[in-house]
């Protein structure tokens, strides 16, 4: 699967904000992404990922985030993630 959906399944199990490091742990342990050149996920790699998808800027398109992600292409992108007090959080 691709990271970005290891990340959101990661924070829809748990059912809260994780760091970094705890999401690639899960990964990794759980082995839910294998990068190609065979080496564990990073919690770097996970936060450029989350880095990719812009934060909302106002309530109104905090109420309209929907999951879904990146059409091939470059289609749109809406925000699944937050990042709140050291923590990564889902947006549903």
């Amino acid at each position: 699967m691709k990271i970005e959906e290891a990340i959101l399944y990661c924070l829809a199990i748990q059912n809260r904000g994780m760091r970094t490091e705890q999401i690639a742990e899960m990964i990794n342990r759980q082995q839910l992404h294998i990068r190609k050149d065979g080496k564990p996920v990073t919690s770097k790699q996970v936060y450029a990922v989350i880095c990719r998808y812009p934060e909302p800027t106002n309530e109104r398109e905090q109420n309209q985030a929907c999951l879904y992600f990146a059409e091939r292409g470059g289609g749109r992108r809406s925000q699944m993630f937050v990042k709140t007090e050291g923590r990564i959080m889902l947006v549903i």
